[in-house]
């Protein structure tokens, strides 16, 4: 199962791993950037103590805070195989994928745009109406994280050939992946019932898995030490709580927030979805595969989500 795969990308970041010579590892191991664990470990958790200092002044934020500590977890379990080989199989890799592409696109539907459509006819909206604002979140959604990628791709054309450059441009990508799903659980719990947001937690923490998974086997190809790549992996899904607290304390702020807020995340992550996640796969030879397994994590989040909340 651990056999053949060094990561390919759902930016150019892996494939430009995959396509680079040989001699790219010895170059990164000259080159990479040095990391200081132990002072990164302090500060992280004097970040993360102070973050949750905070939040306890709300229960709303406390559980959105604890809600994305969980996933954040779940991305540095992914890691966890990294201990044991430094490659996993290419079918694997993209059942994992779509998997999780199934999981978050579900998600995106049940607990996050019906609630929102809910919410907003609760609060006397028709439903022509509440459907164009609803509609309306979500392409803002979209084009957010549509603008912060296009942000982020503003380095000169030479900077980008380097393999090592376009392996960090693939770890900056998954953790602009995570924004929107921590956004997504932040805004739950600040207005969705409990049941529901920790459905939606839980789904977005089974997804995290395969992604710290291949961030740091992408680093590890590249020649990073084992413990650089699995740092780096877990530093990844840090993003989440962060995000997580914001989206709650948005949400207090203001009720009327809520269908705003909980239809841009929906548009966020189904942006993530259809423009990177869900293509990947079928770049390759395993895309039927993918498509099983995204189905099949579309039904289990579906039936989470409607049974238990």
């Amino acid at each position: 199962m651990f056999e053949d795969f060094k990561p390919s990308a759902s930016s150019a970041a892996t494939s430009a791993a995959m396509a680079a010579p040989a001699g790219a590892a010895g170059l990164a191991a000259e080159h990479r950037m040095p990391i200081r664990w132990p002072m990164v470990a302090l500060a992280l958790t004097l970040a993360c103590a102070a973050m949750g200092w905070w939040s306890v002044r709300d229960p709303r934020i406390w559980h959105a805070y604890c809600g994305g500590m969980a996933a954040a977890a779940a991305t540095a379990a992914g890691t966890l195989p990294l201990f044991f080989s430094r490659r996993f199989s290419a079918r694997m890799a993209d059942c994992c994928t779509g998997f999780g592409a199934g999981v978050m696109l579900a998600a995106s539907v049940f607990s996050l745009i019906l609630p929102a459509l809910q919410s907003v006819r609760t609060a006397g909206m028709g439903q022509s109406q509440a459907s164009l604002v609803i509609g309306a979140s979500v392409v803002a959604g979209a084009l957010l994280v549509l603008l912060l990628q296009r942000a982020g791709q503003g380095h000169d054309d030479a900077a980008r050939q380097a393999a090592l450059r376009r392996v960090w441009l693939f770890v900056l990508t998954v953790g602009l992946h995570n924004l929107p799903e921590g956004l997504a659980v932040g805004v739950a719990y600040g207005g969705v019932p409990a049941e529901q947001a920790s459905v939606l937690t839980f789904g977005i923490a089974l997804q995290d898995i395969p992604e710290g998974m291949i961030v740091a086997t992408a680093l590890r190809g590249i020649g990073y030490s084992r413990a650089d790549a699995i740092g780096c992996g877990i530093l990844s899904g840090l993003v989440e709580p962060l995000a997580a607290v914001a989206g709650a304390a948005v949400v207090a702020l203001s009720s009327a927030l809520l269908p705003w807020a909980l239809g841009g995340a929906a548009g966020a992550m189904l942006f993530v979805l259809a423009h990177e996640v869900i293509p990947d796969p079928h770049r390759r030879h395993d895309a039927l595969a993918a498509t099983c397994c995204l189905i099949a994590g579309f039904v289990l989040m579906m039936v989470l989500d409607t049974a238990l909340s």
